[in-house]
């Protein structure tokens, strides 16, 4: 399976979200990231169903969407009436996990799971054969453009294990300080998606930014196929 490339909207320029989103669809991206926080569950908030709706009536890529708030469970309809492709709650919100992903699945979404940085990938060993994707955080949730956690690193590689130990088909995504140093040994320790915010929508060129990152990914997940 090739790398898949999902940029974060939350970096793009919002007087020109049109413009931003028409780049998006020109370019080799595969989905498109959208974060919805509440300035409750991470200090920030950033927008809501409004313009969930309208990017969804003009982005031809699939829609990530990732939800940092308090009771992600009130919206999971509303979500789905968007066309959203993927609805990602948090663990550390979330006291009914099972039950959240399962509606998820009924209202027709595929369903994720995000850890923050300090959550151990161990929490999701009774659940990760039902969900079809994980998220990392590699930065903390709420701001873009953070550096880097290192650790992530080893975060994947104890998923990875776990996802094949378990028989799972789950993918997993990493979202935070994603660029052209960190994306290769993303790739390598096991991700499936790349999230990438300031790196595409700062760069000077975004659509040559996400050819790199898709171009990086996958030269590094050829090798990985080589050698297992």
């Amino acid at each position: 399976m090739s790398v898949l490339v999902s940029p974060s909207l939350l970096s793009a320029n919002f007087l020109e979200l049109g413009r931003e989103i028409e780049m998006i669809n020109r370019s080799e991206a595969d989905w498109l990231h959208l974060d919805v926080m509440d300035g409750v569950f991470v200090p920030n908030i950033s927008f809501g169903f409004p313009v969930l709706e309208a990017v969804s009536k003009v982005c031809n890529k699939p829609l990530d969407v990732h939800f940092m708030i308090v009771h992600p469970e009130f919206y999971i309809h509303q979500t789905a009436r968007t066309g959203a492709m993927m609805m990602s709650v948090h663990y550390e919100t979330c006291i009914h996990l099972h039950r959240v992903i399962q509606e998820i699945h009924a209202a027709g979404m595929k369903a994720g799971v995000t850890l923050n940085p300090s959550t151990p990938v161990s929490v999701l060993e009774d659940i990760i054969r039902d969900v079809d994707m994980v998220m990392l955080m590699s930065v903390n949730p709420g701001f873009g453009g953070q550096k880097f956690i290192e650790n992530t690193i080893r975060k994947v590689q104890r998923l990875r294990r776990m996802i094949t130990e378990s028989g799972s088909n789950a993918l997993i995504e990493v979202d935070g300080g994603v660029q052209q140093e960190t994306a290769p040994r993303l790739v390598q320790a096991g991700t499936d998606v790349l999230v990438s915010g300031s790196y595409i929508f700062k760069a000077a060129d975004p659509l040559a930014a996400i050819h790199g990152l898709k171009a990086l990914g996958n030269s590094f997940a050829q090798s990985n196929c080589k050698t297992t």
